[in-house]
């Protein structure tokens, strides 16, 4: 067991850290304290945040001898220490693709950040530009077309099943249809749907509670 604070915001990148510990096993992390961060306020920055993260953002995470932030590295070092079947070490062929979707999670995410930025915390009198928006849902839904021509016939990301990099990847599917419908996407939805029949996914919603964060199902290009 090892004693864990993790900083988190609801259903924000720190989530994939939270379903990740729920795979694992929260025995493992226990005693856990979560400290819930305020978005859209100055909360974080007059927090003791910024000591473990340089962004001041979240998640970070503290675990006796490890202090850090980035939820790609954290994810990567959890599932080396705790849960090696979720990784693909230096001489699994998967190893290269298993790394590449860990990066591009975060190639997809920084897409459905900016969306939130313009469409979400822009607040009146500014407005959003409909040009920006509209490139930013092209970009966003082409990550998506890419996941949809990679799936594997088993519903994952890697040949060799389930892996961090699904945690990674399969929580931006969160976010993602607040922006871009997943109609055209039929593999994208399976996988969705599959991803929320975990278990452990299932128990991190449930802490979770109802998300709080958007304020409409779909979030259309602004009118020009």
């Amino acid at each position: 067991m090892v004693a864990t604070t993790l900083h988190h915001v609801q259903y924000g990148r720190s989530f994939r850290v939270l379903w990740l510990m729920e795979e694992i096993g929260m025995q493992v992390f226990d005693p856990l304290t979560i400290v819930e961060h305020r978005i859209g306020t100055k909360e974080m920055q007059t927090s003791d945040l910024g000591r473990l993260s340089p962004a001041v953002r979240i998640p970070a995470i503290e675990m006796d001898d490890l202090q850090m932030s980035e939820s790609g590295a954290i994810v990567q070092i959890l599932s080396e220490r705790h849960a090696p079947d979720l990784v693909r070490g230096p001489d699994h062929a998967d190893r290269a693709e298993w790394l590449q979707w860990i990066g591009f999670g975060e190639t997809q995410a920084s897409l459905i950040e900016q969306l939130n930025l313009m469409l979400v915390f822009l607040r009146p009198p500014a407005t959003p530009g409909p040009a920006v928006v509209k490139i930013t849902v092209a970009r966003l839904r082409q990550t998506l077309a890419g996941m949809e021509s990679r799936l594997q016939p088993d519903g994952w990301l890697l040949p060799s099943g389930f892996s961090a990099a699904d945690i990674m990847m399969g929580f931006n599917l969160f976010a993602a249809p607040y922006y871009a419908h997943l109609d055209a996407f039929p593999k994208v939805q399976a996988y969705k749907a599959r991803i929320e029949a975990r278990p452990a996914y299932q128990r991190a919603v449930d802490r979770e509670g109802p998300q709080r964060f958007y304020a409409q199902d779909f979030y259309p290009v602004p009118a020009t």
